[in-house]
């Protein structure tokens, strides 16, 4: 019996949540899966599915086997990859993971880049909204979280960048522009609604004071729990809302949006790759973070360039 083979099916089984589905995904008759998990099974000498006629489920021992099955299966497709490394040429599917602001203001805008500098790499690209970074079956997942993060996963920092209050010239010409905290007071402000949660005050930071936050209660006319909704808002002029210095470059850049409040700052954030391993990353994936991370910086390094000498 392929043992690989085996081990492979049987987490498949688990993935794709029955025999039929784990068949179809591998290319191969319901009957051939049914009978590699059972080889399995007789040869570890134990049960690792309960069957019924609807669904599958882990036994106990299926449950501390399956997590083993996965590492193993991960080490031997690092393995695959590092020895290609060294005899091909840069090429293959690269799949990412992305958050949908982060697939639209950072991704999205380097694509065209990196495929005229790697053309035989090719992108699998998922954009879905998480809040926990789901590794597996990916190659890199990008997601963002405070500067502290220390989640259970291991992740490369690509950039840590400032969360900005922003509005357009339209709006402050119209209203008049805040010069301290106290000032939002009299102003419309966009607000991100997180997890259903309307905050009444806004927390501000001031660079010199990071551990001395303002907090200022705030007239929301708009609440949202999608950040491109607001910034589209705040471009046409409805009020002053809060940005990622790194998505809101462009806009900086342009002159479409003007910072307000400088220096106080709404927060720090930062965007991290979540990878599978440390342990030999395929160098298209390198290539592809050391891109992105090159990419992003110059676009916030421009941003800065603008706006802190307008």
């Amino acid at each position: 019996m392929d043992r690989l083979m085996s081990m492979r099916v049987f987490q498949r089984v688990i993935d794709e949540g029955g025999f039929a589905a784990a068949a179809r995904a591998l290319d191969l008759s319901p009957a051939v899966v049914t009978r590699l998990v059972a080889d399995l099974e007789d040869h570890l000498g134990t049960r690792l599915l309960h069957r019924t006629t609807r669904s599958v489920s882990l036994s106990a021992a299926g449950e501390a086997y399956l997590g083993r099955v996965r590492g193993i299966l991960l080490d031997v497709e690092e393995a695959r990859d590092l020895a290609g490394s060294h005899t091909h040429e840069l090429a293959g599917v690269l799949s990412v993971l992305v958050q949908p602001q982060l697939a639209t203001h950072m991704l999205a805008p380097m694509l065209a880049g990196f495929r005229r500098q790697y053309p035989k790499i090719v992108l699998d690209i998922s954009v879905e909204s998480y809040k926990e970074p789901l590794v597996e079956g990916y190659d890199v997942v990008l997601f963002v979280a405070d500067e502290d993060f220390n989640g259970d996963v291991i992740a490369r920092k690509i950039i840590t960048s400032e969360v900005i209050l922003v509005a357009s010239p339209a709006y402050l010409k119209r209203r008049g522009t805040p010069e301290q905290p106290e000032d939002l007071r009299q102003h419309d402000c966009l607000r991100l609604k997180l997890d259903g949660v309307r905050a009444s005050h806004m927390r501000l930071v001031h660079p010199d004071r990071p551990k001395a936050p303002v907090e200022v209660a705030v007239d929301t006319v708009l609440w949202a729990n999608h950040s491109d909704t607001l910034m589209r808002a705040a471009l046409d002029g409805i009020g002053i809302t809060s940005a990622a210095l790194k998505v809101v470059a462009p806009q900086l850049v342009s002159g479409e949006l003007v910072q307000v409040l400088r220096p106080w700052i709404y927060r720090s954030a930062t965007v991290y790759a979540a990878l599978p391993s440390r342990k030999f990353l395929p160098q298209r994936t390198h290539v592809f973070l050391d891109h992105l991370t090159e990419q992003t910086h110059l676009q916030v390094s421009a941003a800065l360039q603008a706006h802190c000498c307008d």
